[in-house]
């Protein structure tokens, strides 16, 4: 494979949609039910907690939340979980009963909470449903892959039209769109200071590529994006 043709991307989304759930058999069905609980967030709170004991797998129903890793004095985003996809999958692992991540809603959020050995159970005994998830494991390795190659390697236009993309393409799914983060949660994302990434976005809007006011954003020259991601 000639690695020069890679394109490497600092989104934070994974391409792969969960699908895992429509291999159940109608009892297995009827147990997720009984064997889960959904629970509403409020932007900012806290899903899962880095260190804690993971009693669950959770299903992200609607709402949005980023996934982080934290020391105590640095965070480091790993990607965004949007509608339809999974949290927590590391824990099913025998070898890690805790949470190898923290969770954070950055809007209000529904998150389905799933007993994990019930889960576990699911992966032992339906192959179709197990196949989904390794699928799913396999996309979010591919993600931090790429996310950590455009982090070291990328200058920041790059870093910073990398998000603007994903965010466009596969979070909101659409040119124009209100944008719920703020300028720091965008700045977290794109490994950047908050005042860079405020200069940055006036410098792309003032070259027409995006148009900004108040929340409302939209993407004018997707083109030019992606061409500064790729050189970035």
């Amino acid at each position: 494979m000639n690695m020069n043709n890679e394109k490497f991307t600092g989104c934070t989304i994974s391409t792969h949609n969960c699908k895992c759930f429509d291999k159940l058999t109608q009892e297995e069905n009827e147990l997720l039910e009984v064997k889960s609980v959904t629970i509403k967030y409020k932007k900012g709170e806290i899903i899962c907690k880095q260190g804690s004991f993971a009693s669950h797998v959770m299903y992200m129903e609607r709402g949005l939340a980023k996934v982080f890793l934290d020391n105590g004095k640095n965070s480091l985003v790993l990607k965004i979980i949007p509608d339809g996809q999974l949290l927590g999958l590391s824990s099913i692992n025998d070898e890690h009963n805790t949470f190898q991540y923290s969770a954070m809603a950055y809007i209000d959020s529904e998150v389905k909470l799933i007993n994990i050995d019930f889960f576990k159970q699911l992966v032992a005994q339906n192959s179709d449903f197990a196949k989904e998830v390794i699928n799913i494991l396999s996309s979010n390795s591919v993600l931090i892959n790429g996310r950590f190659f455009s982090l070291t390697h990328k200058q920041s236009y790059g870093r910073l039209a990398d998000i603007i993309l994903c965010l466009s393409n596969r979070v909101f799914k659409s040119e124009q769109f209100e944008l719920q983060l703020s300028r720091k949660e965008l700045a977290e994302l794109s490994g950047m200071s908050q005042e860079t990434v405020i200069r940055m976005l006036k410098n792309f809007r003032d070259e027409g590529l995006i148009e900004m006011n108040g929340k409302n954003f939209k993407v004018l020259d997707s083109s030019k994006l992606q061409q500064i991601s790729e050189v970035g």
